[in-house]
């Protein structure tokens, strides 16, 4: 099995969240020379207590743990299984917000689902139509600038304005809610694609932690699944779209800033992704953050301020470049999932977060909510 970090990001300050068996409950853990160290306590009892920290990382490095066992070890432990230690998602009480068409290349291929009806069959077809008229335009336009607006006019003359353009190229970037807090699934763990859909993809994106005072405080990696069918029949079914069982996958861990890694790490990250099917099939894809068309403070500032307050602060996806058009299938029918592919999200400096595609029917029920994550930390005295 790979490794879930390389040497060098073993030196970085992470930290994330495991079950703890014997406690019954989530577990604060840090890594230190490739163990996992519990470092909950009554001043950190959990990841949304640091990051509200003015030294988030100074106080992971120093605080006193617990070891419970090499990243290995944990890494090869089911998740779900509540018998052993395993990886959760490193975020608890922060809702999970994601960002959609941050990047031109996706941006026309959410064109073409609108355009295509949430039709795979109809979507070659429409994309040459689409990149007819668009073509590389796109690429070097800054959102909410005079060249963006006059380039709405043309494709409104064209009559190929769409909704997505116009948060792709528009003031206002599109924010919505991806899953609640508690409810993203971590490293390991089973990923879910809603039934309804036939038309759907991984989307590996970088995850912000950003605390209540709008301060990103790190970054991790993220698979915000797609269901380009059910969002291209509607923008109102975006919500059933993007929040289901297992709708989401957030880990390893959250990196977090200091002198070695920071935001400016983040803007150049480069994202690969490997997808394997049980039936033998291979995508490769990559998204590079160097193309995002917003940067990631105007994001952040796009979600929170006086308009919306996030006490417990919120974890942020960022969107992606890759939107893969390659058929496995029939001819025209590009990419859709199947139940057992197994996807690899990996980047330099942030680890690798591998997951198992499954409909969120037969993923693990999500049980373990906020009551029962305050009753376990008030019955070990940790609040």
């Amino acid at each position: 099995m790979k490794s879930i970090f390389t040497a060098e990001e073993l030196a970085g300050t992470w930290v994330g969240r495991v079950w703890n068996p014997v406690e019954q409950g989530p577990s604060v853990v840090t890594i230190r020379a490739g163990r996992v160290v519990d470092i909950t306590s009554p001043t950190a009892p959990l990841v949304r207590d640091i990051c509200e920290m003015e030294d988030p990382a100074g106080f992971v490095r120093t605080a006193e743990g617990v070891d419970l066992g090499s990243i290995e070890e944990i890494a090869a432990n089911r998740p779900g299984d509540r018998r052993v230690v395993h990886f959760l998602a490193p975020s608890d009480l922060q809702p999970v917000k994601a960002c959609g068409v941050t990047f031109a290349r996706s941006m026309v291929e959410r064109v073409i689902e609108e355009q295509a009806a949430g039709d795979p069959a109809r979507a070659e077809a429409i994309r040459r139509r689409v990149q007819a008229v668009i073509g590389e335009s796109l690429r070097n336009i800054r959102p909410g600038s005079p060249e963006a607006a006059r380039l709405k006019e043309a494709l409104v003359a064209e009559g190929m304005w769409s909704q997505y353009l116009e948060v792709g190229i528009g003031p206002d970037a599109e924010v919505f809610s991806k899953a609640q807090a508690l409810s993203a699934v971590g490293w390991g763990a089973e990923v879910g694609i809603h039934p309804m859909s036939q038309w759907n993809n991984p989307e590996p994106e970088v995850v912000l932690a950003v605390n209540s005072r709008a301060r990103i405080v790190g970054a991790t990696l993220g698979n915000d699944v797609n269901l380009r069918d059910v969002e291209g029949r509607s923008a109102l079914l975006l919500s059933k779209a993007k929040d289901n069982n297992a709708s989401c996958a957030i880990g390893p861990m959250i990196r977090l800033f200091d002198g070695d890694f920071t935001l400016d790490d983040v803007r150049v990250a480069e994202l690969d992704m490997t997808v394997t099917g049980e039936d033998g099939f291979v995508l490769n894809g990559r998204s590079s953050m160097h193309e995002i068309s917003r940067d990631p403070e105007d994001l952040v500032a796009q979600t929170i301020g006086a308009h919306h307050q996030y006490p417990d602060g919120f974890m942020l996806f960022l969107g992606t470049l890759f939107a893969p058009t390659e058929d496995r299938g029939a001819p025209g029918q590009g990419f859709t999932h199947k139940p057992g592919d197994v996807v690899e999200i990996a980047a330099p400096g942030l680890g690798r977060l591998v997951n198992t595609v499954r409909l969120c029917t037969d993923c693990p029920p999500w049980t373990f909510g906020v009551r029962a994550l305050m009753t376990n930390l008030a019955a070990r005295r940790l609040l």
